[in-house]
């Protein structure tokens, strides 16, 4: 597996571009930061991609366990780098906001390592059954298996909504399945193994014992801890910027109405120039009365 492209490209900078467009004032700490590391580690990637992927011969027989930090954090290429991080960028506005940043780094550090793990158990479990040993050599990298355990819990705590994928409505219980099935069937040379890890995971921490041991481990530490309950978006972010308190605040989950990801990106984008838009105006008639 060597890296198509490096350094900057056209999915590189369109993402760049992206996020400019939504404003790093509006990205969450965590999910800024996840975005960052994806993007330094595209750039100036730590080993050759044949030396961070993740596989049964290099984690078990070799004992590179290393790799389990190291693949989820690399990618492909630039466009792979793309759609995994656009995926973040809208997942981990709806969810950091929920869960709070420090509790959201701590489920995406655990996911990181135990996805790689799940994915490592399916992979022998797949020679074991199939008889076949190649499956052992299979190596994967990049974020997606984290994304789809991200995209069980924004189903968990946004339900009853409809997703759509690839243009059919599905209900978003059921969308992470479909969307698993659909990319498979479209494009075989992605890992099943590793996406379908992901979605376990998601639900290990939603209807597992996940959250219960994830909450034991951090018991203890005050500022640690999980939200029993959704909390008020607002007097958490707003919260920040003293001088917009008489401010109309606006909500991210009103973007998500039976609309894609993509769509979501979209709208948050033209939210965020219409906002610059009247600040802009704002500041002209400001100074047209006091020039006046």
């Amino acid at each position: 597996m060597e890296r198509r492209q490096r350094g900057v490209s056209a999915g590189l900078l369109l993402l760049l571009y992206q996020i400019s467009q939504v404003g790093l004032q509006n990205i969450p700490s965590v999910t800024l930061g996840v975005l960052v590391l994806n993007i330094f580690l595209f750039l100036n990637p730590l080993r050759p991609l044949t030396e961070v992927c993740l596989s049964v011969n290099e984690a078990v027989h070799r004992k590179n366990w290393q790799r389990l930090l190291l693949a989820p954090f690399h990618h492909a290429d630039d466009w792979h780098l793309y759609y995994n991080m656009i995926s973040m960028l809208w997942k981990g506005i709806m969810l950091e906001r929920k869960l709070k940043s420090i509790w959201f780094a701590y489920i995406i550090a655990v996911f990181s390592v135990l996805i790689g793990v799940v994915y490592i158990v399916l992979e022998l479990l797949l020679v074991i059954i199939l008889d076949d040993p190649s499956y052992e050599m299979n190596c994967g990298v990049g974020f997606s298996g984290v994304l789809f355990a991200l995209k069980v819990l924004n189903n968990h705590y946004n339900p009853g909504r409809v997703s759509s994928v690839f243009g059919l409505p599905i209900s978003s219980k059921y969308a992470c399945w479909v969307e698993l099935v659909a990319i498979h069937l479209i494009s075989p040379g992605t890992s099943f193994a590793g996406h379908l890890s992901g979605i376990l995971v998601g639900l290990m921490y939603t209807m597992g014992p996940l959250k219960k041991i994830m909450r034991a481990c951090a018991a203890g530490i005050s500022f640690f801890t999980e939200p029993d309950r959704p909390r008020d978006y607002y007097s958490e972010y707003y919260g920040y910027y003293p001088h917009y308190q008489y401010r109309t605040p606006r909500s991210y989950f009103d973007y998500t109405g039976g609309l894609t990801e993509e769509e979501q990106l979209e709208r948050a984008v033209l939210n965020s120039l219409n906002e610059r838009a009247l600040n802009n105006l704002q500041h002209s008639r400001f100074w047209w009365k006091n020039t006046e």
